[in-house]
């Protein structure tokens, strides 16, 4: 039987989530997928665990070169056969039934291209917290797409193939014949790339499910160095998008650097670096001024978290910040009760 689903993990150097994020899949109330593993040229144990797991919807891809997250997310499209497309890191997990949920809402939404979750954040060690990605589902336009990512994470969409065949193109740096979906050129920004794409040049829509059927692992690793380089590549993709969509771009730009400095302050700030933040915030209150008044309290927080991590002592700011992620984590708890999802999702 042609398996309606394919999933498509890239791994690299994860010996310690990899199984996790495997079992996660073969464990899914929906049972017709294939499961396409693309071996990134790792280093370590990933791909011997990988070949530990038997199950016959298992298919591995070994990559000659290392060539990054775009590139073996495009071996995987290349490789599958299934009508829709999910995509999982391989150091993420899924809820037991977001393929179900995802197939429910393609088949019933002929319009939706790209059908995603609100996710949940875990820790380092896979401890579920408190905290969750609380996107825009639904109306979201290409100037929406640009300011933010509701997508949130590369574990969350579910896509048709037809969506990802209306965007492929043809890499001009490859001799043989290299069908491309996402922009192999992007280590960083691949995802919102390929998102924006997709909304501002096809007639695709993308829509979102409430329940938080991603489980997204927060890394411990993220450095100011990584801050300098997301904005590099973010600024790459901008400068890709004004030659597919000019008019967008000339209308909402300022904005959408305004939000992704911003959302790379609270990264910062995540990383414990307060100077860094402060020089974020200080630089998309200048892009768009707007932004304090669009989304105040956000705004706000990050602005006043970003100053209280730089001038007080560390022990003092975690007190400041345990008080914080507390009301946070009650009010998110709250908001997502009342969309409907069960407790049980919750616990």
């Amino acid at each position: 039987m042609t398996p309606r689903v394919s999933v498509v993990m890239p791994i690299y150097n994860v010996q310690h989530f990899v199984k996790s994020a495997i079992d996660s899949v073969l464990s899914q109330s929906f049972t017709n997928f294939e499961l396409i593993l693309i071996n990134d040229c790792s280093t370590d144990q990933s791909l011997a665990i990988c070949k530990s797991i038997h199950d016959h919807r298992i298919r591995i891809v070994n990559h000659e070169q290392n060539k990054g997250l775009a590139a073996a997310r495009n071996s995987g499209i290349r490789h599958a056969i299934g009508r829709y497309i999910a995509f999982i890191d391989s150091d993420d997990m899924w809820h037991k039934d977001k393929l179900k949920m995802h197939v429910d809402h393609l088949n019933d939404s002929p319009k939706v291209g790209i059908s995603f979750s609100r996710s949940s954040f875990m820790d380092h060690k896979g401890r579920r917290t408190e905290f969750y990605q609380m996107p825009q589902l639904k109306g979201i336009t290409a100037a929406d797409l640009l300011c933010r990512n509701p997508v949130g994470n590369g574990s969350a969409p579910v896509i048709r193939r037809e969506t990802l065949n209306d965007i492929r193109f043809q890499a001009l740096n490859h001799p043989e014949h290299y069908t491309c979906y996402f922009d192999e050129r992007f280590r960083q920004s691949e995802d919102i790339e390929c998102w924006l794409r997709i909304v501002a040049t096809t007639h695709w829509k993308m829509e979102g499910i409430p329940e938080p059927l991603t489980y997204y692992r927060l890394n411990q690793q993220g450095l100011s160095s990584n801050i300098i380089k997301q904005l590099a590549s973010w600024e790459s993709m901008i400068e890709k998008a004004k030659l597919y969509a000019p008019k967008l771009l000339a209308k909402h730009e300022h904005n959408a650097r305004a939000y992704q400095l911003r959302y790379l302050a609270r990264q910062s700030i995540r990383n414990g670096r307060g100077k860094v933040a402060i020089n974020l915030m200080n630089r998309a209150l200048t892009e768009s001024p707007s932004i304090m008044f669009k989304e105040t309290a956000r705004t706000f927080v990050t602005f006043t978290a970003a100053y209280l991590l730089w001038l007080l002592p560390s022990f003092a700011y975690k007190i400041c910040e345990n008080v914080g992620q507390s009301l946070l984590g009650f009010v998110q708890k709250n908001r997502i009760s009342k969309d409907g999802v069960k407790s049980s999702m919750l616990s």
